[in-house]
């Protein structure tokens, strides 16, 4: 046979986009898995042109799920990243756009049972080993896709997805401030390191001799600032716990402003080496946690109600993202937040056998 049928289902989580599948029909075998996915996706290639990625790191995502043995856990979940112009699969974080679809997967493949008009599905997150609770329009006995809530970054409108997590201190650094201090000097320059579901690193922009308000256009044609946050972003990893990180994708870099369209914060986010023209689920969590915390960089400029319950706005090129977060005691308890999703395809993406067997690249 020239080629392997894989089923798949392509799903828009939140921004993003990826290939959803069940673990049991990739390989078991983890540089066989990869080689599958890249084949799967059209990478290495910048077009991803013999592929069904979109050529872009939004849309060249995978989430692998299976039933959880786990108590109180319905799915396991991976998120996988694969590089567009790399023969790469990097496994180092979480992604919450891609979270939004595993629910709505979950249930269409039969792995989670419909529950009534809503269906709650229990999220283990194999990356940073926490969990998470979706709550799923179910009416009619079927995931219903549309709906009148709106997300900057994707045209129109869909069901809500709620997402709440339980405690995402730490995902990938072991704690909430992974320094041990809520300010770090690094190429002299004040920074703010966080993990409350992605490892982020806030500056403020007049910091580094920007507004904090330029286009991403202009962000990524500066080599010079883009170097700056590098060196920065190299030192601050290995001071998070994360090790070298040369070659990985965290920690994200967020240059951060006071806001300007009646949000919390403005924001300007790398990922790590592109600048993003929004931001990232769990970094959006990461920047509105550090709006709470006293003394961080973001503690200063940032706009906030006092409230133990409280909804940050985190401004971005394209838009917001809100984020809701408690405190109990002054310290953060628990946070969540409203995604959409919606099923672009139920099929089979096709694979050379010979990415089952071939060494990687």
């Amino acid at each position: 046979m020239a080629h392997a049928r894989i089923p798949c289902l392509l799903i828009r989580g939140g921004t993003s986009k990826g290939a959803y599948f069940l673990a049991e029909d990739l390989p078991s075998d983890a540089s066989s898995r990869d080689r599958v996915l890249l084949a799967a996706m059209g990478s290495p290639d910048v077009r991803q042109i013999d592929g069904i990625g979109g050529a872009d790191s939004l849309t060249s995502k995978v989430a692998i799920i299976r039933r959880s043995s786990r108590p109180g856990v319905d799915v396991d979940y991976l998120f996988a990243q694969v590089a567009v112009a790399e023969a790469r699969v990097d496994y180092g974080q979480n992604c919450g756009n891609i979270l939004a679809g595993v629910g709505p997967f979950a249930i269409e493949r039969g792995l989670v049972a419909i529950q009534g008009a809503h269906t709650s599905v229990r999220i283990f997150m194999e990356n940073t080993r926490q969990t998470a609770t979706a709550i799923i329009q179910t009416p009619d006995n079927a995931v219903n896709y549309d709906g009148d809530s709106r997300i900057d970054g994707v045209p129109g409108t869909a069901a809500p997805v709620i997402i709440e997590f339980d405690d995402i201190a730490g995902s990938s650094c072991g704690t909430l401030l992974p320094t041990g201090n809520v300010v770090d000097r690094l190429d002299g320059v004040d920074v703010t390191c966080i993990d409350n579901g992605m490892p982020v690193v806030l500056i403020r922009a007049t910091d580094l001799g920007c507004s904090g308000y330029e286009s991403v256009a202009s962000l990524d044609a500066d080599a010079e600032l883009k170097g700056r946050i590098e060196a920065i972003r190299l030192e601050a990893g290995a001071r998070m716990n994360l090790g070298d990180v040369t070659d990985r994708t965290v920690p994200k870099m967020v240059l951060i402003s006071p806001p300007v369209a009646g949000g919390s914060i403005s924001s300007r986010s790398f990922i790590p080496h592109k600048c993003h023209v929004s931001i990232g689920v769990f970094a959006a969590v990461s920047v509105a946690s550090a709006c709470l915390i006293q003394g961080t960089v973001a503690a200063g400029i940032a706009h906030t109600t006092g409230h133990d319950e409280q909804h940050l706005s985190v401004e971005h090129p394209t838009g917001e993202f809100s984020v809701r977060l408690r405190l109990d005691n002054g310290r953060l308890a628990s946070c969540g937040l409203v995604r959409t999703a919606r099923l672009l395809f139920d099929g089979h993406v096709f694979v050379r056998r010979s990415a089952f067997d071939l060494p990687q690249q």
